[in-house]
């Protein structure tokens, strides 16, 4: 007995698990106009990143800076970085417009004037 009343409260466990959530879920990002605005070959992307070790160097640099920033979002993290020649691209979404200036302003200090190219978008609410 004791065997099915396990067994039983382990399957209404899993079902209350698997509950609809109505109003909780996201929703998927279409990215697909992004994409297709990326695919040519004037957009900067983390394919162009350089191997050089010191840009490589440069980019760890400026993500470590852009993490020791207060509150970003989880994109603010975890924007594209990419460097070549010294100059770096800034790419990806981020929550708001502080957070973008925020990103720029700190890989600016690092890369110096004039050599950060900051692409970031504000993603909608």
């Amino acid at each position: 007995m004791k065997k099915v009343f396990s067994t039983a409260g382990l399957c209404l466990l899993m079902v209350g698990c698997n509950a609809d959530r109505s109003g909780t879920a996201e929703t998927d990002r279409d990215n697909t106009a992004i994409n297709q605005r990326d695919a040519d070959d004037r957009t900067v992307t983390p394919m162009d990143q350089s191997n050089d070790s010191a840009e490589i160097d440069r980019v760890a640099e400026i993500r470590r800076a852009v993490l020791d920033i207060d509150d970003l979002s989880s994109n603010g993290q975890n924007v594209k970085i990419v460097t070549d020649n010294g100059k770096v691209v800034l790419r990806g979404p981020v929550a708001s417009i502080a957070e973008r200036d925020a990103i720029g302003k700190v890989a600016e200090s690092l890369a110096g004037a004039g050599n950060v190219t900051n692409q970031l978008e504000i993603e909608p609410n």
